[in-house]
């Protein structure tokens, strides 16, 4: 078995280089059938170009470790005779990766080439390929469609009047791939395309006039992380995103992306604006601002903090839930700010499914009568209305939830559990998904309002955490849950780093004595900011270097009340183990 590392450290391409500077490796692979799960490979054939001068050839034949088809052999040639004595893949791919080498890869219908080395890459545990990849077919599907009856390397090579033909052997089929690349980078030029990431983007485009006329609007974007907003004439901002490769990003909307509303935004568009951030953190939070400040008509999320809602438990004689929209001094307990109504009343439900709680409006006083409900008859309201209840005995119900909110959240969940389980023991399937719903909803309310009271009331923070690139440290200061300032930086310099991001915080205050009750974040628009900062702060590894408040959560059931609406929103995606909870499994069945 080889060693998980490669025998080298390979260079890549450069992405924003000439094409006439770049050097193509133009591939092709005999195979013994089309799955690279099932199926291995016979033969290797490469040819590397640069400025259309041939650098070298690459030719192998391999011993597939299994037999070949009697149809492959009919179609290649390659018979299990001609590979009995030949080497395995294991000691092909390392001459190969070497020949490779600081090149951009080519290949006529390459997911099927880089599919199969990509599958032996990993059984051999070498990592898989990072060269950019080109697609003479996709290329040739976007130039001259309408010219040949189809995009085939035959029909191509004899378009081209092409000096090698190919013969379904490795390296006589790269030799005429070569021919077709060359012929269709002259064509591609009439587009623009005149570097290797515009020729990479160029064979994904499905909208060849649109990438033309509107590629300019990505010229000097760096490839870079960050936020980038797409303006009107008149300078509206009208779409704002955020990106890990501006440069690409941006680029894959002219043409790559031919939905409507992509089009038709950018007919609208006259440039794009560009704000390269240190940190993810920042990118995100700085796309958070935009969107709040500017509400860009093209963006359908997260440009509408005034919606968010809160979930009250009133501070009446005997309590009940309301979905509010702010916040008041009356005593009232309250949960959010939630992004929407609808996650609000999935969220009270819940808690009417755990505890008796009435919901009936009516205002209960000492002498107040009234004949009890339908829910009262079915034992799930203490029906106060009638008197049947002491209020003392009430308030015991009713801080169940309060307690949720500031403590413990076990009392209101274990019966929900219970009440899942016994509806999917009994058959009830979708009654059970209902329930599991409902306990997503508030699960994800309960932490989110203790995670944004928690932040808030940290005060001033520098945190830091591992960055994106080895070595690195991303470092953030922030005040009263609001992002101040960010930085990434090597493991030498965090010391200096962490000092600066101090100096822009107030002056150190002195906290308070003992550990005050979480108070919700009152401005929503400031709230999706908070919560941007409160989910970075639980990152692995994170490191806290100053905090002039509390930064805290409840110990009685805190972590697991996170864990499960982590659990839970992973099951919603069906990213997490399908055994989280007995509803979520059957019903994915």
């Amino acid at each position: 078995m080889p060693s998980a590392a490669v025998p080298f450290q390979p260079s890549l391409a450069d992405l924003g280089a000439p094409l006439h500077t770049v050097t193509f490796v133009v591939v092709d692979l005999e195979t013994t059938g089309g799955s690279p799960g099932d199926s291995r490979i016979t033969e290797f054939g490469a040819v590397k170009v640069r400025g259309g001068e041939m650098l070298g050839e690459f030719q192998s034949l391999v011993d597939p470790g299994q037999a070949i088809p009697t149809a492959v052999s009919a179609l290649t040639g390659i018979t299990d005779a001609m590979v009995a004595a030949r080497p395995g893949v294991a000691a092909v791919l390392p001459s190969f990766l070497e020949f490779c080498d600081g090149a951009a890869l080519v290949a006529h219908n390459a997911r099927f080439d880089v599919g199969f080395l990509d599958a032996a890459l990993t059984r051999l545990a070498y990592p898989r390929l990072a060269n950019p990849v080109v697609c003479t077919a996709a290329l040739a599907r976007r130039l001259v469609r309408d010219e040949v009856g189809d995009c085939r390397l035959a029909t191509l090579a004899q378009r081209f009047a092409c000096r090698s033909q190919p013969t379904h052997r490795a390296l006589p089929d790269a030799r005429a791939t070569v021919e077709v690349l060359h012929a269709l980078l002259e064509r591609a030029g009439s587009y623009g395309v005149v570097t290797l990431d515009d020729l990479v983007a160029f064979g994904k485009v499905r909208n060849a006039p649109l990438f033309r006329s509107r590629r300019h609007l990505a010229d000097g974007l760096p490839s870079a992380p960050g936020v980038y907003a797409f303006t009107a004439a008149g300078g509206e901002i009208l779409y704002v995103g955020k990106a890990s490769d501006l440069r690409a990003r941006v680029r894959s909307y002219f043409g790559a992306d031919d939905r409507r509303s992509v089009v038709e935004l950018l007919k609208e568009a006259a440039a794009v604006e560009h704000w390269v951030c240190p940190t993810p953190l920042e990118a995100a939070v700085r796309e958070a601002r935009l969107l709040h400040a500017h509400r860009p008509r093209w963006n359908r999320r997260g440009k509408n903090p005034e919606r968010a809602v809160y979930l009250k438990l009133t501070a009446e004689r005997f309590p009940r839930l309301s979905v509010v929209r702010a916040v008041r001094g009356d005593g009232g307990v309250y949960v959010g700010p939630l992004p929407s109504r609808a996650g609000a009343e999935l969220a009270a439900a819940a808690i009417h499914d755990a505890v008796p709680l009435r919901r009936c409006t009516v205002r209960i006083g000492a002498r107040t009568r009234v004949a009890p409900c339908a829910l009262a008859e079915m034992g799930r309201c203490l029906s106060p209305c009638d008197g049947s209840v002491s209020p003392d005995r009430y308030a015991g119900v009713a801080a169940l939830v309060a307690e949720a909110v500031r403590g413990d959240a076990t009392p209101l969940f274990a019966p929900l559990q219970r009440r899942m389980d016994a509806l999917a023991a009994a058959g009830r399937f979708e009654d059970a998904a209902t329930v599991r719903d409902r306990v997503r909803a508030l699960a994800a309310a309960l932490d989110r309002t203790r995670r944004l009271a928690a932040t808030a009331a940290a005060g001033a923070l520098v945190v830091s955490r591992p960055g994106r690139a080895p070595g690195t440290v991303d470092v953030v200061a922030v005040d009263g849950g609001r992002l101040v300032w960010s930085a990434s930086c090597r493991r030498p310099a965090l010391a200096a780093t962490v000092a600066a991001a101090g100096d822009l915080l107030p002056p150190r205050a002195t906290a308070a004595a003992g550990t005050p009750a979480p108070t919700p974040v009152v401005a929503t628009a400031a709230a999706d900011e908070v919560d941007l900062v409160s989910r970075w702060l639980r990152g692995p590894a994170a490191v806290v270097h100053r905090c002039d408040g509390t930064l805290s959560s409840a110990v009685a059931g805190g972590r697991a009340l996170a864990d499960l609406a982590a659990r839970l929103a992973a099951a919603q995606r069906g990213t997490g183990h399908p055994g989280v909870e007995l509803a979520a499994k059957r019903t994915r069945r």
